[in-house]
C-alpha cells in the first residue's frame, strides 16, 4: 500500500509489548508476533501504542463489520456507513 510511517493503536498492552520486543515469543500468538517483528524492517518507522480499550470502539466494530462481510481490508478508501452508525450509537449510550 505504500506506507513507509506506520504506528499501530491496540488496547492489548501484552501483543503491544510483544510488537515492540525483538526477543522470541513463544505463545499462542507467537507466530504471529514473530511476523510482525519481521515485518517492522520494511517501515521507515513503525511505532506501537497502548491505548485504553474505550478508545478502542471504532476499530473494534470496524473489524466485526469486516468479518461480517467476510470482507479482508475494511479501512482502504472510506469508513462502512454501517461502522459510523454503530460508533454513534454507542457514544449516545456512554458519552464520555
Amino acid at each position: 500500500m505504500g506506507f513507509n510511517v506506520l504506528q499501530i493503536r491496540g488496547d492489548s498492552r501484552t501483543v503491544i509489548t510483544k510488537c515492540k520486543s525483538t526477543e522470541h515469543d513463544r505463545s499462542v500468538i507467537g507466530a504471529i508476533i514473530r511476523d510482525i517483528q519481521n515485518l517492522k524492517i520494511h517501515f521507515h518507522k513503525i511505532s506501537f501504542h497502548s491505548i485504553p480499550r474505550s478508545e478502542n470502539t471504532f476499530a473494534h466494530f470496524a473489524a466485526v463489520e469486516a468479518l461480517r462481510k467476510g470482507e479482508s481490508h475494511y479501512l482502504i478508501g472510506d469508513v462502512p456507513s454501517s461502522v459510523r452508525c454503530t460508533v454513534e450509537r454507542k457514544r449516545l449510550w456512554h458519552p464520555d
